[in-house]
């Protein structure tokens, strides 16, 4: 535990973003698993509709560096050869 208080708080405010981070990954795991569902299930509009959608936050969360910007260019990459 760390007897400073700079670094008390430091430690209270990462475990603050490691959590709002956690949520945001699982949400877009969530949306993701919808978007393969769709493609599996063969419907073609549905999937773009999802795919559009899992695309900003992608693209939302590379930009606030939560997921690095080469994986989000891998997903999205995965979206477009299983079609």
């Amino acid at each position: 535990m760390a007897n400073i208080k700079s670094s008390k708080q430091h430690n209270i405010k990462s475990q603050r973003k490691r959590c709002y981070n956690t949520s945001r990954k699982s949400m877009l795991r969530t949306f993701m698993k919808k978007v393969f569902l769709a493609i599996t299930l063969k419907k073609k509009n549905i999937a773009m509709k999802e795919f559009y959608h899992v695309q900003s936050i992608l693209d939302r969360l590379a930009m606030k560096k939560i997921i690095h910007k080469n994986t989000v260019s891998q997903y999205k990459l995965r979206f477009i050869f299983n079609n």
